[in-house]
């Protein structure tokens, strides 16, 4: 039987897709949207690019990306939420990998890197929040905050175990995050280096200037 058709209870195929099927094809839709959002507004930037070039570049209209994603400040909080919920992911994934201060602190920045060169980390850092209406930039901010917290708690805690050696746990933060960020500016999906060496790279420079002496 087809996967996209459900059984009726005289077993005849109904030509209608399931709630579920419909929810999954949704989001696809969705993800399909917010993925030509995003790389059009890393390769033009948010104020040049329309959702009308957005919606054509996947042969759909305008009303189209209004009834899946809703209008341009929403497309754009939507991309910079994915950005932010992955660096969230792999906090919590460095947080569960154990090992010293310092091994959950390279497992994160690794991890960031490699996020802040994909298509929504790479809008966090290009788009930033000068596009959106006050109330998603409030929000934006809140999670920005929260990221920027936990970079500061894990270089605290390597700190304070001793895997690493760190004068102003603040600006040893500032100084990762803007070392982290700036490959969002300058990788090339087709370049010599991919994502994963590039990151591994720049972690390897960082954490050995956090070792102890």
């Amino acid at each position: 039987m087809d996967e996209r058709v459900t059984a009726r209870p005289d077993d005849t195929p109904s030509p209608f897709p399931s709630a579920s099927q419909r929810a999954a094809e949704r989001a696809a839709k969705r993800e399909a949207l917010l993925l030509a959002a995003v790389r059009a507004f890393n390769e033009r930037g948010f104020a040049a690019t329309s959702l009308d070039e957005v919606a054509a570049s996947l042969g759909v209209t305008k009303p189209v990306i209004y009834h899946y994603l809703g209008n341009k400040d929403q497309v754009l909080f939507a991309c910079l939420e994915l950005g932010l919920t992955h660096l969230r992911g792999a906090a919590e994934a460095a947080r569960a990998a154990g090992g010293d201060g310092m091994a959950r602190l390279r497992h994160f920045l690794t991890r960031y890197a490699e996020v802040m060169m994909g298509d929504f980390g790479r809008c966090v850092v290009r788009a930033g929040d000068q596009g959106l209406a006050p109330e998603s930039r409030a929000r934006f901010r809140a999670m920005k905050r929260e990221i920027d917290a936990t970079l500061r708690d894990m270089v605290a805690d390597a700190a304070a175990d001793g895997s690493a050696e760190v004068a102003d746990v603040r600006l040893a933060a500032f100084a990762v995050a803007g070392a982290l960020n700036w490959p969002a500016q300058w990788f090339r999906e087709d370049g010599v280096m991919d994502k994963q060496m590039v990151a591994r790279g720049l972690v390897d420079m960082l954490c050995a200037g956090l070792r102890p002496r």
